[in-house]
């Protein structure tokens, strides 16, 4: 399966399936927008290496399998000690196995008043006016054929809602397990709303409990409203003979504050796409991106920050540690619209290479339109600076734990960025633990 008409007769017999498979929801509007997104897509089909979007991440194998939505009812029932040690033992979670939740495995706690945990199934039954309003109505789904996938077969997914003036202090963990199914489809949908002066803290993993060939294809839509407080970490830590491509959509108002912490270290093939757009003067985002990679992993990071309003500032700090043969890409977009006086923009991108097989394609872009900004871009990449090794080694250490210090101290500094204080302890244990992998495999 590999040419467009290929791809599109396969995902019209899957979603002709499906489509039965929803009983009285397939009247819904929400229906209508996936019928729409899966013509869109047909018309798209997967994008090539031939697409400057592209143009560093081939994704034929996953053009390349037929894959196929796993069925609500043949979802494998997995035991609580499965699931405990990819949880993070605070706030509330919502557990979801090959893109369907399970309400047996999650534990919402008693929430504040107006504020809404839920799955994205339950929300369309209960909440359909919020959903109705903001969902799909921001992620490119006309543009990229990937989040037109994730719409036609959206089924479940989380959904938050935090209203105007109402702070949630404990952490809200979404977590999305795949059970290893060959071939299996995997498109969880996110919608975030958060309201005025709200402010939360967003944890998304995506991790498997067996090795398998699945595809997880997500969407996130997160919305800030004026003056709310935002925190949004991801740990993509797929099997590694995964494909996981992610798209998340950021809207920022007046005067808020999003804070977006991504680690990458699972999965074949990965892309994760963050899109920030200031919609409201007086905003900051702060982008923090960290892969590691080994094997013959292939992980790719592309931002794109949209200063449409003045007076935003945006900070990303992107670093890679990739070791054996892996491939790592970054492409940093920050775009300052005509209008978007008194803009500050910083962007860095840092990569540590371990072995010299390993491979970064590295593209940080400005497009300024405006004149009374700041705006700075840089990349490095480099490997082990021989003589802190040297230092290290004088003060007792052998060469591999100086390796590892010097490496862990590279990757930490992305780390304690996220301000979610078990889930930050678990990030530097699966940091020194990838390390030990990639030393292995290398």
């Amino acid at each position: 399966m590999k040419s467009i008409s290929e791809q599109a007769a396969w995902y019209q017999s899957v979603f002709d399936a499906f489509e039965k498979s929803l009983n009285g929801e397939a009247q819904s509007g929400f229906h209508a927008l996936r019928k729409k997104a899966l013509n869109r897509f047909k018309e798209m089909g997967f994008p090539t290496t031939r697409h400057e979007e592209w143009k560093f991440t081939n994704i034929a194998p996953v053009a390349a399998t037929p894959f196929t939505p796993v069925p609500a009812g043949m979802v494998a029932r997995i035991a609580p000690s499965a699931v405990k040690r990819h949880l993070i033992p605070q706030g509330h979670s919502l557990v979801f196995v090959d893109g369907h939740f399970a309400p047996e495995l999650s534990s919402i706690g008693k929430l504040r008043d107006g504020v809404i945990v839920c799955s994205l199934a339950e929300a369309s039954r209960r909440h359909a006016a919020l959903l109705e309003r903001e969902l799909a109505r921001h992620a490119p789904g006309d543009e990229n054929s990937f989040v037109a996938l994730n719409t036609a077969f959206s089924l479940d997914g989380a959904f938050v809602y935090v209203p105007d003036g109402i702070r949630l202090a404990e952490p809200v963990h979404m977590l999305f397990l795949s059970t290893g199914k060959p071939q299996a489809l995997i498109p969880p949908r996110n919608l975030f709303l958060v309201g005025a002066e709200g402010q939360v803290s967003l944890v998304e993993t995506y991790a498997a409990l067996n090795d398998g060939d699945y595809f997880t294809n997500v969407v996130s839509e997160l919305l800030a409203g004026e003056g709310a407080i935002v925190e949004h970490d991801k740990l993509q830590n797929e099997s590694r003979s995964a494909y996981h491509i992610s798209w998340t959509h950021i809207v920022q108002q007046a005067g808020s504050t999003v804070t977006s912490n991504l680690v990458a270290v699972g999965g074949s093939i990965a892309r994760s796409n963050i899109t920030t757009v200031f919609d409201g003067e007086k905003s900051i985002c702060t982008l923090n991106g960290l892969t590691l990679a080994a094997g013959t992993q292939l992980i790719d990071n592309h931002t794109a920050i949209d200063h449409a309003k003045p007076n935003c500032e945006s900070h990303e700090l992107y670093k890679a540690v990739l070791d054996g043969k892996a491939h790592g890409v970054f492409n940093g977009k920050i775009f300052v619209r005509k209008d978007a006086q008194k803009t500050d923009a910083k962007q860095t991108n840092q990569t540590l290479l371990l072995s010299d097989d390993a491979i970064i394609d590295t593209k940080p872009q400005l497009e300024i339109f405006a004149d009374d900004v700041k705006c700075t871009h840089g990349a490095t990449v480099g490997q082990l600076d021989p003589d802190q090794i040297f230092y290290l080694r004088s003060r007792g250490l052998n060469l591999l734990q100086a390796k590892d210090m010097l490496t862990f101290a590279f990757a930490a500094d992305v780390v304690n960025r996220v301000h979610v204080e078990s889930l930050r302890e678990r990030l530097e244990s699966l940091i020194h633990d990838k390390l030990h992998e990639g030393r292995i495999s290398s």
